[in-house]
């Protein structure tokens, strides 16, 4: 049998290391906005964010919500999804023993940076989810210049 030291405070670490990991994951300057913090909304929504080399896509789960009741803007290289979920009215004589639906104002701000054609941003929303497709902008391209030998 082999003996091994016990240290208490090693598995502290392992643990303030893997928390800060965690963070680090989803904390990354290019998708999170201060005013999130300072701004808090009643409800957030689910997103997923991807990108290829064309374009970013954006998609947002938004149950329950109408096409107008969501409004979709994009400044400053940010995309802003915003808008309101109304309370249904309450019954009267009803006992409710869980409500777990949320509701009232949404906000949520992603930043892509100035890498997006603002003019062919596209968006659609059907069964509750919402796409947002926003095209990159193409970049300079270095281009060569043949030396003509005379």
């Amino acid at each position: 049998m082999t003996l091994v030291r016990w240290r208490p405070f090693r598995d502290f670490s392992s643990i303030q290391d893997e928390m800060n990991r965690m963070m680090d994951r989803f904390i990354t300057p290019e998708l999170f906005n201060e005013s999130e913090l300072m701004y808090p909304s009643n409800w957030h929504f689910n997103v997923d964010i991807a990108e290829n080399k064309d374009d970013f896509t954006v998609t947002a789960e938004l149950p329950g919500l109408k096409k107008d009741e969501i409004h979709i803007s994009f400044k400053e290289g940010a995309l802003i999804i915003e808008g309101e979920r109304k309370e249904e009215k309450e019954e009267k004589d009803v006992n409710y023993h869980r409500t777990e639906r949320r509701y009232g104002k949404f906000c949520r701000t992603f930043n892509l940076g100035n890498r997006v054609k603002v003019d062919a941003i596209d968006a659609s929303y059907k069964d509750g989810v919402l796409k947002v497709r926003l095209p990159k902008v193409e970049e300079v391209k270095p281009k060569e210049i043949p030396v003509k030998i005379s």
